[in-house]
């Protein structure tokens, strides 16, 4: 398995995009595509539950007028959840079933206006999914097609491992941020190391711009000298922290504002000092590495 390089180093998130958040009109929405990828942002992620799943068909209907050329975006979508909003479910479950699996590609590619899905996600882990049923339905939509590439989103290694064992996953989307930083600890990047799987990190500024507490005051001082050396703010900073990570880590960032997505853009070339990313770090913990 090689790993992945066709996707955009930063990668615009469309959750926001429809009624989950700016409630974008298609005409802004075309907008916003054609500046991301002028900005380098070519690759779009997805999931079939955004907007209580309408924005997969928002997005869809506004690409299918963008004129944007198929062969220079990658899209990604992930499925997998079952929420009451949005379907007639009694309560929000995880469904993993062959079927299922390969119904929702093909309705998110119908709602993408799209023949094929660069990657193809499975969203959460269930307690009840069954690796041989999950790699029956991969294998079918690679065969056909349908998704170029097959990952997972927010699994555990051994959750990795179990799926590898019968499917190739090529990619892990997980949270990860200077202040969420687990999976630098819990295994899950050097198996993306080891095994060449594409890592990807949802909710890439974590918490620094939502909360106040003696974490977020810590980054923020250490933040201050470098601001200038850097000539970068602090969202900048906060993700070029997450791609100096030798997982080669592809950040999903959410904003839908054109200056933040160009200044995010910008970050990629921005090469943090290696004490300066320890700095950064111990800022994060609140004590020096071990």
């Amino acid at each position: 398995m090689e790993q992945t390089t066709k996707f955009s180093r930063i990668i615009s998130g469309a959750m926001t995009w429809g009624s989950w958040g700016k409630k974008l009109s298609k005409k802004e929405m075309i907008d916003l595509m054609h500046h991301s990828i002028e900005c380098g942002l070519t690759t779009f992620d997805h999931a079939d539950i955004y907007g209580s799943y309408s924005t997969e068909a928002d997005f869809g209907a506004a690409y299918a007028n963008s004129g944007v050329n198929r062969k220079d975006i990658q899209l990604i979508t992930k499925c997998g959840i079952q929420m009451t909003r949005g379907r007639d479910n009694k309560v929000n479950h995880y469904q993993y079933n062959k079927e299922y699996i390969i119904w929702s590609a093909e309705e998110s590619m119908k709602k993408l206006h799209t023949d094929y899905l660069d990657l193809f996600l499975m969203h959460r882990p269930s307690p009840l999914m069954h690796p041989g049923d999950i790699a029956e339905a991969a294998q079918h939509l690679l065969d056909s097609g349908k998704i170029k590439q097959f990952g997972v989103s927010n699994f555990t290694t051994s959750q990795v491992a179990m799926l590898d064992n019968v499917i190739p996953v090529e990619g892990n989307q997980v949270e990860f941020s200077l202040t969420h930083h687990d999976p630098m600890y819990d295994g899950t990047f050097d198996d993306c190391i080891a095994n060449k799987r594409m890592a990807m990190a949802w909710s890439p500024l974590g918490s620094f711009f939502r909360e106040t507490d003696e974490k977020v005051e810590r980054i923020k001082e250490a933040m201050g000298p470098l601001l200038d050396k850097y000539d970068a703010n602090e969202s900048q900073l906060l993700l070029a922290w997450i791609l100096k990570h030798p997982a080669h880590v592809h950040p999903v960032i959410g904003t839908t504002n054109k200056k933040r997505i160009e200044q995010s853009a910008a970050a990629a070339k921005i090469d943090l000092e290696l004490q300066d990313w320890f700095t950064l770090l111990v800022a994060a913990q609140g004590h020096d590495v071990p």
